[in-house]
């Protein structure tokens, strides 16, 4: 079986933060349907208040290790907001997905950037570890 490929998914993705449909079709197909499209469906968690976002968070937070490779990349970004988000609303409820990226959230935890500690993400991977070492 070919694995889907992302030119020939991107039809799926939602074109605006109100793009329901879209991002409900693309919950429907599921997980690991849609693998191509994941660095494009974490995209959508850049701000948690979309209507997008609300419908894909359920979505991507319960795929959990998959999701670590392509969160790394916005573990080394400067949109500290959005790694809040990341954490708070799919590494929180995942205790594999912690574990997977526990590099990264050792290093947000210790040795957070100004910008991360001002938009508590520093915080909330202190709380993901020890939620994890418990």
């Amino acid at each position: 079986m070919r694995e889907n490929s992302l030119p020939e998914m991107t039809h799926l993705l939602p074109v605006d933060k109100h793009d329901l449909s879209k991002a409900e079709a693309i919950v429907a197909l599921g997980y690991p349907a849609v693998d191509a499209l994941l660095p494009e469906l974490i995209a959508w968690m850049q701000d948690i208040n979309w209507p997008v976002a609300k419908v894909l968070t359920p979505f991507l937070a319960g795929i959990g290790e998959p999701l670590a490779p392509h969160l790394q990349m916005i573990f080394e970004s400067e949109d500290h907001v959005w790694k809040y988000w990341v954490l708070d609303k799919l590494v929180a409820p995942s205790p594999r997905l912690a574990v997977a990226l526990e590099p990264s959230l050792l290093r947000m935890a210790l040795d957070p950037s100004p910008g991360e500690s001002d938009e508590g993400v520093d915080e909330i991977a202190r709380r993901i570890l020890a939620k994890k070492a418990a």
